[in-house]
């Protein structure tokens, strides 16, 4: 797993018109669940899959399946866990996807910097 710009993912996400963004909630299914150590999760691509075969259903689970992955994954790595499943599953809901995937990649990413030594 490694450190991703969150300006420039949104900023890649606005340009190619969401293109980027289907590859960054891809990348940040497959980081959390690499580092949380779920082997039952499904990888980023059936989670891409199954959200467009139920027109967004499955993507509400999923923003909130990912709140308690990341938890899991903060926790095993030694990084205090915060628990923000409702929190994604509200953002999802109103259409603010963009965000959680920010706030993901920002938990991810100190995940990132905690294994690689570097100070928050």
């Amino acid at each position: 797993m490694r450190e991703r710009s969150i300006a420039v993912s949104i900023v890649l996400s606005i340009v190619t018109c969401g293109i980027y963004g289907i590859y960054w909630f891809v990348v940040l299914t497959d980081d959390a669940r690499m580092e949380s150590g779920d082997s039952n999760a499904p990888s980023g691509g059936i989670a891409f899959l199954l959200t467009l075969v139920t027109c967004g259903i499955y993507g509400l689970y999923w923003a909130y399946k990912m709140g308690k992955t990341i938890a899991a994954a903060e926790s095993k790595n030694g990084i205090p866990a915060e628990d923000n499943s409702v929190l994604y599953l509200i953002l999802q809901l109103v259409g603010l996807g963009i965000i959680n995937y920010a706030l993901m990649q920002n938990s991810l990413n100190a995940i990132a910097r905690k294994k690689a030594g570097v100070q928050a």
